[in-house]
């Protein structure tokens, strides 16, 4: 009787780590995707004011810098939401 209670404590321990070790791995997975995909729309920014002139040259329009600045803001505070 005690080898096997010993037994099941050690099958016990086993499974209570392989749980901990599993949510631990999706903590951190989630927050170095996280943290990896910020600093890639940093350096990589989804639109820019280059793509913001051509999009309006399609409309044919030819764009003022305040008009292009202020689409740029515009957008920005969309994405900041």
């Amino acid at each position: 009787m005690l080898i096997l209670t010993a037994a099941t404590m050690e099958v016990g321990y086993i499974v209570l780590i392989a749980v901990l070790s599993a949510i631990a791995g999706v903590v951190g997975g989630y927050f170095l995707a996280r943290f990896v995909f910020k600093r890639e729309i940093k350096k990589n920014p989804p639109i820019n004011e280059k793509m913001i002139r051509a999009m309006y040259r399609q409309m044919g329009r030819t764009p003022s810098e305040s008009q292009v600045r202020a689409t740029m803001r515009a957008m920005e505070d969309a994405s900041s939401r």
